[in-house]
């Protein structure tokens, strides 16, 4: 008995990991599995990994190819749906696709306002959608828009305007915007004027999402992400258009403040929140919106399930940014592909460190040698905090089932005799 127990254990190979990341909350969950560090250019099992080296290990020119052991924590092309102007651009071409098809999600209302899918705010992308802009733009003089360039993060780059002229700002050439002279390109996007306030204060919400697949899509919702707070009141006076200790919950910027709490971060949990809502509104429009965020969850992930490629070795964690307005209807901002892993305040270390955890636990089960070729359906007791958004997979399934006892139900009646009752087959309407 002790010699095949010494067998089996050198018989087991060594997890080994690779990550690009210094951050505790990342190697703290790699040692406590026992997994063992090795170099880029080791064997190893799993790669957390820059968006940049994800790219090289896929480039055509590395000619790299990933074993069945191997996985990595991005999609090659993931930029489809954390890039702004894309994310932009997948949205719209879906909500199309949906109408061609005359599917009831893509409805509008008299007004021509998508009924289900109107949770992006009205947004252009320049300098190519110029002109499309500048005639929205007049449409409402009086409104606020916010640029913000299309490869940056953390709030680099952002600004808000009210006037067509102040575009000079940022076309750097001369009086007049010369769209041909613009290098870098920008989304604006109308301003959200009536945020939910708290303490008179804007806020937004960061929300994990998990993908294990895009085709067919696997998605998994965190139940602890939380809320972003600026430190200064909430002001729309132009004269405050160019405060972004007002405007921008990006804790990058608002760090910098003198009015900043290091001991809670300007952060709020999702639970402290959806508490708080519910208590201010009520519990059925708090379970309305929160219901309203997983759709809009969703419906984001499937209009970019056919462009990315669906690697069977990558999965990918993704932050999504999401402000509500006063009316506690919630509009998507961006979809990050690196969400920060660093700790601001001890209860973020927390969260995130669990955060790591049951991403392990979903994407390689036990700690165990990963197997691309297995399902990547994991058992209830391993989602931890997460819970499944959507299952393509089971839903198909479910649709067939429903089928078959619809089926069932309209069976066409047979004509039977005393004696024999003569075995019928379902007849589908």
């Amino acid at each position: 008995m002790n010699q095949s127990t010494g067998i089996d254990k050198m018989n087991h190979q060594q997890f080994t990991y690779c990550c690009d990341q210094d951050r505790s909350v990342l190697i703290s969950n790699f040692e406590k599995q026992g997994w063992f560090p090795v170099g880029p250019e080791e064997d190893w099992n799993l790669y957390w990994a820059s968006v940049q080296t994800v790219r090289a290990i896929f480039s055509v020119e590395s000619g790299f190819r990933l074993s069945d052991s191997q996985v990595v924590n991005h999609f090659p092309n993931h930029y489809e749906l954390t890039r702004k102007d894309l994310l932009v651009k997948n949205i719209k071409r879906y909500r199309k696709d949906l109408e061609k098809e005359g599917n009831p999600i893509a409805e509008k209302d008299e007004n021509g306002k998508y009924v289900h899918l109107d949770f992006l705010p009205v947004t252009f992308i320049l300098p190519a959608d110029y002109n499309m802009f500048v005639e929205e733009f007049r449409k409402n003089p009086s409104s606020t828009w916010i640029m913000k360039p299309c490869g940056k993060s953390q709030g680099v780059g952002i600004f808000l305007i009210n006037k067509l002229s102040q575009l000079k700002k940022w076309s750097r050439d001369g009086p007049s915007f010369n769209p041909a002279a613009v290098k870098e390109s920008y989304v604006i996007s109308r301003y959200i004027e009536n945020p939910l306030l708290i303490g008179g204060r804007k806020f937004d919400i960061r929300i994990y999402v998990l993908v294990t697949s895009f085709r067919p899509l696997k998605a998994y919702l965190y139940k602890l992400g939380f809320c972003r707070f600026c430190q200064m009141k909430y002001n729309s006076n132009v004269n405050e258009l160019d405060n972004m200790f007002v405007h921008l919950t990006n804790v990058s910027i608002q760090k910098q403040g003198e009015e900043y709490n290091s001991v809670h971060g300007g952060k709020w949990t999702i639970c402290t929140l959806k508490l708080y809502i519910e208590g201010t509104r009520g519990k059925e429009v708090t379970d309305r919106l929160f219901e309203s965020i997983r759709q809009l969850v969703l419906h984001s992930l499937k209009a970019v399930s056919s462009v990315i490629l669906s690697d069977r070795h990558c999965f990918e964690c993704y932050g999504y940014d999401i402000i509500i307005n006063n009316d506690l209807k919630p509009w998507l901002i961006e979809v990050n592909a690196s969400p920060s892993l660093t700790a601001t305040t001890a209860n973020d270390r927390i969260m995130k460190q669990k955060l790591i955890a049951d991403i392990l636990n979903i994407v390689v089960p036990f700690g165990e040698i990963p197997d691309v070729r297995l399902s990547k359906t994991p058992d209830r007791l391993q989602l931890g905090s997460f819970e499944v958004l959507y299952d393509e997979e089971q839903a198909v399934i479910e649709a067939s089932t429903e089928k078959e006892v619809l089926g069932k139900q309209h069976r066409e009646p047979v004509k039977t005799s005393v004696k024999v009752r003569e075995k019928s087959t379902p007849r589908w309407r």
